[in-house]
């Protein structure tokens, strides 16, 4: 398998494991898949989530760690996901959902395979275009929680896209990134007509 699936910390995984054994945490999440579960639910796929606020005018910007999901299967499927997220006091469970995004990224992982011979699968979320990425990552040796995306790194647009992007049509980060940051930049406001009586 090419896919060098980066470790998640410890501490988040034990944090997915008694949410997962809480009886309180399962019935009060939003999750009918994982309330409806029979037989047990794992844990699986540790995934990185690597934000990206804005681009800059060369198109690239540094990411910051939002937190680590994992895949919650059940049956031989998945069909929710848990978010760890990093406080003062270390890793700690977050919050379970499910949605468009978990059979999505299944789909990706499954292309990632085929797609470059060796790489690190990370998330990558640009919140402000409302898009989220699998990021493969060339370093597959690197340490998943830091680094930036890579010019020859690959991004796979997750469903659902933004208007005008594909989803699951992989792209080169040198040739995305010029079309995200064209998105992201606002439009400069035109300039405002001269005031009635001013001169002009």
């Amino acid at each position: 398998m090419p896919l060098h699936v980066p470790p998640a910390p410890a501490p988040a995984l034990r944090s997915v494991l008694a949410a997962l054994g809480s009886p309180t945490a399962v019935s009060e999440a939003r999750t009918p898949s994982l309330r409806a579960a029979q037989g047990p639910v794992t844990p699986e796929l540790p995934l990185p989530v690597h934000v990206l606020d804005e681009f800059t005018p060369a198109g690239v910007s540094a990411t910051r760690l939002a937190g680590w999901r994992f895949l919650i299967r059940s049956g031989g499927r998945a069909g929710a996901a848990a978010e760890t997220r990093l406080t003062p006091d270390g890793w700690t469970f977050s919050h379970f959902f499910e949605g468009p995004y978990i059979a999505s990224t299944e789909r990706a992982l499954r292309q990632a395979e085929t797609i470059t011979p060796t790489c690190q699968p990370r998330l990558l979320s640009f919140p402000g275009l409302y898009m989220l990425a699998l990021w493969l990552h060339a370093d597959f040796a690197a340490d998943g929680a830091t680094g930036h995306p890579d010019p020859a790194d690959v991004l796979v647009p997750l469903a659902p896209a933004p208007p005008g992007i594909a989803a699951h049509v992989p792209h080169r980060v040198a040739d995305l990134f010029p079309v995200l940051t064209t998105r992201a930049t606002p439009a400069p406001l035109p300039p405002l007509p001269p005031l009635l009586g001013s001169p002009a």
